[in-house]
């Protein structure tokens, strides 16, 4: 039995980030970039309105003020896509729209606030200096500038960028496939007959969701009874896809199966149970130099050490730099007490008040019991060595719900 920390050592030695696919604009959403990418032109292209007035001169208009106007000519109407021919001479100005380029002779705009329209002219009632309300060329990127590095997270704003420097079409890490086999006599699908002493799969479908919440692409197996043959035959089909994790079947009891099949398939085993509570029975090891994890049957077992294992695998697979859930430290308010030599991950609630978290149980902690998660938003971790940790202590707690 080993440390978390080692099992995570390990099994990071073994993966290395998938390769790379082009795809288009808005498929890059959430994926991390496999490419510098740099501006083919200034963006803005040219100096803008930065707002609906007047384009003018500022030296015609140092006199003006709320109490003494300054009238000048209107020479033209100047909507945004439209660039002017004509140039802004002494005593003139172009209306002018958002976004439309700055006429020639101009070097300032006069809000529209600020004007009153006659008919061919406009009273200017405040003195602008030059450059005001005026977007430059290129102030927001300039023309050869690296605006997305690889191993950026594509986010709405970097697809707004991507789109702002004309590519339609972008390199990105590949997203894992990853097989998913549940195995037990007791086992049936969602919609299965649920005869006495039987259970529906949730593992099936928990498993599949951390899948694609971490960004991967999960291929579920299905159930595989409590037969050699049986879970070979459907491991053998899982073997194909970039990362195997199979739940139950991995312990020491006369029907746990599974771990012997995989050694017969070719793993090779890097280690078998970790001392960790809940999922201690985990085993990780690689058929063909893919990765495959033997994940404990338990619901709650499953999913902590999918949080703590797998799915930091995945994100290193598919180029990402933050690959951890992030930890806080958080006031902890209720009394909770374990047996030491092994870690803890409790279910818990965290909220917040005035700048302080706080957190507490959501309840009875059995591996068995998925409403633990279910009210979960975080998992408050003790070491190894605590046997107590009472109330008001600040204890750390690996937060699952982004909201926090």
């Amino acid at each position: 039995m080993i440390s978390v920390e080692a099992a995570l050592e390990k099994i990071l030695s073994h993966i290395q980030p998938l390769g790379f696919e082009k795809v288009s604009l808005l498929e890059a959403q959430g994926r991390v970039i496999a490419e510098d990418i740099y501006a083919s032109r200034d963006i803005p292209p040219l100096d803008n309105s930065a707002m609906d007035g007047y384009a003018v001169r500022s030296e015609d208009i140092q006199q003006a003020s709320s109490g003494h106007s300054v009238r000048l000519e209107i020479i033209e109407d100047l909507p945004a896509g439209s660039v002017s021919r004509k140039t802004v001479g002494k005593g003139e100005a172009i209306r002018i729209m958002t976004g439309a380029p700055i006429p020639r002779g101009a070097d300032t705009v006069v809000q529209v606030e600020d004007t009153a329209k006659e008919d061919r002219s406009t009273q200017i009632f405040r003195a602008v200096p030059s450059g005001e309300n005026i977007r430059r060329a290129g102030e927001d990127v300039g023309k050869g500038d690296r605006v997305i590095s690889k191993g950026d997270f594509i986010r709405p704003a970097e697809v707004g960028m991507l789109a702002s420097v004309g590519r339609s079409f972008v390199s990105v890490y590949q997203r894992p496939q990853v097989a998913i086999l549940c195995t037990g006599e007791e086992l049936v699908d969602v919609d299965g007959e649920l005869e006495e002493g039987k259970i529906v799969s949730s593992n099936s479908y928990t498993l599949a969701a951390q899948v694609k919440d971490a960004g991967a692409i999960p291929l579920q197996l299905g159930i595989a009874r409590d037969r050699k043959e049986d879970i070979e035959q459907k491991l053998r089909q899982g073997i194909r896809a970039d990362v195997l994790i199979s739940s139950a079947g991995i312990s020491v009891g006369d029907y746990d199966l599974v771990k012997d099949v995989l050694k017969d398939l070719g793993m090779e085993m890097v280690f078998w149970k970790v001392a960790m509570k809940p999922g201690k029975p985990l085993a990780f090891g690689t058929i063909g130099g893919k990765p495959a994890f033997g994940l404990p049957g338990n619901p709650v077992s499953s999913m902590v050490s999918f949080e703590q294992f797998v799915r930091p695998s995945l994100l290193k697979m598919m180029g990402h730099h933050q690959i951890f859930r992030p930890t806080i430290e958080a006031v902890l308010k209720e009394d909770i007490e374990k047996e030491p030599g092994r870690r803890h991950y409790i279910r818990a609630l965290v909220s917040c008040d005035k700048d302080r978290y706080f957190v507490t149980t959501t309840g009875a902690q059995g591996s068995g019991m998925l409403i633990s998660m279910v009210k979960a938003n975080g998992l408050v971790i003790i070491p190894e060595d605590k046997e107590k940790v009472k109330a008001g202590e600040r204890v750390l707690v690996q937060l699952l719900d982004r909201t926090l």
